[in-house]
């Protein structure tokens, strides 16, 4: 699972209504096709973990698979059957913040058709829509 070695703050401020359109990280970098988000969400380790699972078992040994978003935020939570108040929960996952326009996977290697195949495979895994899109496009 991917999860930072340290970090600066445990605990950082929550802000779940994520604004505006991905800044970086928006054109395709290192592969020839890239899986694009639409939608602003936040993407749990867990999520990305599942994508990339589906993503290589389907190419197998054939392309190079690269993964543009890290989950650097900590989300708390309090245990079950807790009262309220006491302060803030204990950090209990990690998610990597998503605003659209944004690349979450680029991939090399494949014909036209496997990409489309194994693309979709991943984006089923996450709880956005995304779309994918080719290095000549951008």
């Amino acid at each position: 699972m991917l999860m930072p070695k340290r970090v600066k703050y445990r605990k950082p401020h929550s802000h779940p209504r994520i604004k505006g359109v991905a800044k970086r990280g928006t054109q395709i970098a290192f592969g020839e096709y890239g899986l694009k988000a639409l939608e602003p969400k936040w993407i749990t380790a867990r999520q990305i973990e599942a994508s990339r699972v589906a993503l290589t078992r389907f190419v197998k040994k054939g392309g190079k698979l690269w993964i543009r978003i890290f989950p650097d935020k900590a989300v708390t939570k309090h245990p079950a059957e807790t009262r309220m108040g006491k302060g803030k929960g204990a950090p209990d996952h990690w998610v990597a913040v998503v605003k659209p326009g944004r690349i979450l996977f680029e991939l090399e290697g494949l014909d036209p058709n496997t990409t489309r195949k194994a693309m979709g495979l991943a984006a089923d895994k996450l709880p956005i829509r995304t779309r994918l899109v080719t290095r000549e496009e951008i």
